[in-house]
């Protein structure tokens, strides 16, 4: 895997990415999105299914191209040069919907959606955060319980950022299900149809990835079949694991995917405008201070690419890469914030400019330290995987 090149079928696939965002998603598009917060269903992801992308989380038994990680995280890379709103709708349906119900559904669950993923027919909303929920997601106060009969769930609660719920086909909700089971054994992951009868939305105007809207959603007795919590029946109790296990892993690589295309597309942009640009009568890419700058976002981007690439190939062949997917997605979005900075620094006050997309970008990248598993729960994450004494 070391020093060797990019496998020919992901280059490929990244040809024929630029080729569909040029034709599909030009930036004037981008910027309107952006401003309502739009998630281009229609536009961009009824696209994705006949392209064959929502297929590679999928294995070739249900429809899909057959589980390939790394091909996977380029699609996200790729669609993020461009935007969120290229990127969050293939991954609402490739990962938060192929990953987690091939990893965990029941055998029902996966003949029922993973042929519909793999078309790229279903989009899934997160219901996990709460409003006095953050990172410590084992504390969530969502109920589930079963009816009378054990036949239906019940489900009651009030879930934050749930992101795109308006857009989505199914809602992914972590709930306690036993209020008297110890702590990480009494939680349940349940799909729920988005548009249920007692499911009321209100949106949080927000500033960073405004692919779509986000909201609270509050759950007041929902009613769903027993057949829905994930995993089926022997789900029921076992949302922890599901929380944390390979789907967790990989959900810190398209997260860190995300972060790498904003910071790829932010040096491409200064570094054309650098050589475009002329101050004291020549380009400002001749003044040191400024190639230093573009030099040092390359060579980091660079280091980015690696770590994370480094660690989707891990996922992909199945070892252990807990540690890796946390560092990865600590390291790349951490210093994606840097590489952006610097080259909005390079554009000056045109970096701010809403005629650019450079001021996008440094919104956008902001939030990946805080999304996905916060930089401080990776750094939490990582320091106990390799046991350091506490």
């Amino acid at each position: 895997m070391y020093f060797q090149d990019e496998p020919e079928h992901i280059t490929m696939l990244r040809n024929s990415l630029q080729r569909f965002i040029e034709k599909e998603a030009p930036r004037e598009k981008i910027r309107a999105w952006d401003k309502i917060a739009y998630f281009p269903r229609t536009e961009l992801f009824d696209k994705y299914g006949p392209m064959g992308i929502t297929g590679l989380t999928v294995e070739e038994k249900y429809g899909g191209a057959g589980i390939d990680i790394v091909a996977a995280i380029a699609v996200v890379e790729e669609f993020a040069k461009r935007g969120g709103a290229v990127a969050a709708p293939y991954i609402h349906c490739a990962f938060y919907g192929g990953l987690n119900i091939g990893e965990n559904g029941s055998q029902a669950q996966k003949q029922e959606f993973l042929p519909k993923i793999a078309r790229g027919e279903l989009v899934f909303a997160y219901g996990l955060s709460e409003p006095d929920v953050g990172g410590d997601l084992a504390s969530v106060m969502t109920t589930a319980r079963l009816s009378a009969d054990g036949a239906k769930v019940i489900v009651n609660g009030t879930k934050r950022w749930c992101t795109a719920i308006k857009d989505a086909d199914w809602l992914f909700c972590l709930c306690k299900s036993d209020a008297d089971a110890p702590r990480y054994q009494n939680l349940s992951m349940v799909l729920i149809p988005a548009k249920s009868p007692g499911i009321t939305v209100h949106t949080i105007d927000h500033s960073c990835i405004r692919y779509a809207q986000t909201t609270d959603a509050i759950l007041e007795n929902v009613e769903v079949p027993v057949e829905n919590v994930l995993g089926g029946t022997e789900g029921w109790n076992n949302g922890w694991k599901m929380l944390a296990g390979r789907a967790l892993d990989v959900e810190k690589l398209e997260t860190a995917a995300c972060a790498l295309g904003i910071a790829w597309a932010a040096v491409d942009d200064a570094w054309e405008y650098a050589q475009e640009r002329k101050q004291f009568g020549k380009p400002i890419s001749a003044h040191q201070a400024v190639r230093h700058a573009l030099v040092e976002a390359k060579t980091k981007l660079q280091a980015c690419r690696h770590m994370l690439y480094h660690a989707a190939w891990l996922a992909n062949e199945g070892r252990p890469c807990s540690v890796e997917t946390s560092m990865a997605k600590l390291f790349v979005a951490d210093t994606g914030v840097e590489i952006v900075m610097m080259c909005q620094r390079v554009m000056g006050a045109y970096g701010l400019a809403v005629d650019y997309d450079m001021e996008r970008y440094l919104r956008d990248i902001v939030c990946f330290p805080i999304v996905g598993g916060s930089s401080n729960m990776q750094r939490n994450n990582i320091a106990a995987r390799l046991r350091l004494a506490t």
